[in-house]
């Protein structure tokens, strides 16, 4: 007779979402996507309570039209999403201001109380080539931690939201090494992380790792996994993520890595309430490919207790 299987962990400081991301959606407007409303259709009826909105200007930026959109579904906003290089001084801070305030207002007003921040790519989003370098000079650091700092401060200031850096395959804050580095220097009480554990694993990182070493700077988190082996291709040809995302590096769980419930155990364990949402990279997908993959990502999530 076979042992009972252990129950799982009450994961209750987990709250769970997923976002436009796993749905195939990386632009505004872009013909390869499904329609927004497809996307709260589904995204609700596969489970999920919790969503981001995406890139700017995919979902309503009328902020009326969207609480009514996303309320009818039972659907609730959890952070807005924003691109950044402060690595380039001061010179960018007004440009970045302008789309800050954009989508902080968007995400205050959903009620929200994080704004995603991802540093810009060093690569071309649409043809993948290389652009600038893939490593800053001591005083490109300065700008990049001193500048989060003051866009930390002052989002907090003028909508009371946290910001929350997300490391990211082709961009400087990405290995182990870069985030420990940014983390650091910067101030934990205007700067902190979004863990997303797909883009950390496939740049080498460890996330149980980082959130028992760094547990007091995780301030949200995305769920993702990357197969394995088709990492090892990518790593070993030194491709660029996003043809990596069209060859399927980043897959639905539990078939990649890192193993999911160590790292849910981990966050749970900090004892703090923290966003978890999902966030499979799969631009672009066919339209009916999401949705099914979502179902089956939520149950495996309840699952393991989240």
């Amino acid at each position: 007779m076979s042992a009972p299987r252990a129950a799982s962990p009450v994961l209750d400081r987990l709250r769970i979402g997923s976002a436009p991301d796993s749905w195939g959606v990386w632009f505004p407007d872009d013909e390869q996507q499904v329609p927004w409303q497809r996307f709260l259709d589904e995204v609700a009826e596969a489970g999920y309570e919790w969503i981001e909105l995406g890139p700017y200007g995919y979902l309503p930026i009328d902020p009326a039209a969207l609480r009514e959109e996303t309320s009818r579904r039972g659907l609730k906003v959890s952070a807005g999403t924003i691109f950044t290089s402060m690595h380039h001084g001061p010179s960018v801070w007004d440009k970045t201001w302008t789309h800050v305030f954009e989508v902080a207002s968007l995400t205050q007003a959903m009620g929200a109380k994080h704004l995603v921040v991802i540093p810009s790519f060093w690569r071309d989003d649409k043809t993948a080539e290389i652009i600038e370098s893939p490593e800053l000079t001591v005083e490109q650091w300065k700008h990049l931690t001193t500048g989060m700092e003051r866009l930390g401060k002052r989002v907090r200031d003028e909508f009371g939201l946290d910001i929350v850096v997300h490391p990211h395959a082709d961009t400087h804050i990405d290995t182990e090494e870069h985030v420990e580095r940014f983390l650091d220097v910067t101030d934990s009480d205007l700067v902190n992380l979004c863990l997303d554990t797909g883009h950390y694993a496939y740049c080498g990182g460890d996330s149980v790792k980082l959130i028992r070493t760094y547990g007091e700077r995780i301030g949200y988190l995305h769920l993702k996994q990357v197969d394995p082996d088709i990492l090892s291709d990518v790593v070993a040809k030194g491709t660029p993520f996003g043809p990596a995302v069209q060859q399927g590096v980043m897959c639905e769980p539990p078939l990649g890595v890192p193993a999911l419930p160590p790292v849910l155990e981990a966050a749970q364990e900090l004892n703090v309430d923290l966003f978890a949402i999902v966030e499979q990279d799969m631009y672009p997908c066919p339209p009916d490919q999401p949705f099914p993959i979502a179902q089956r990502t939520r149950r495996f999530l309840r699952s393991c207790g989240a």
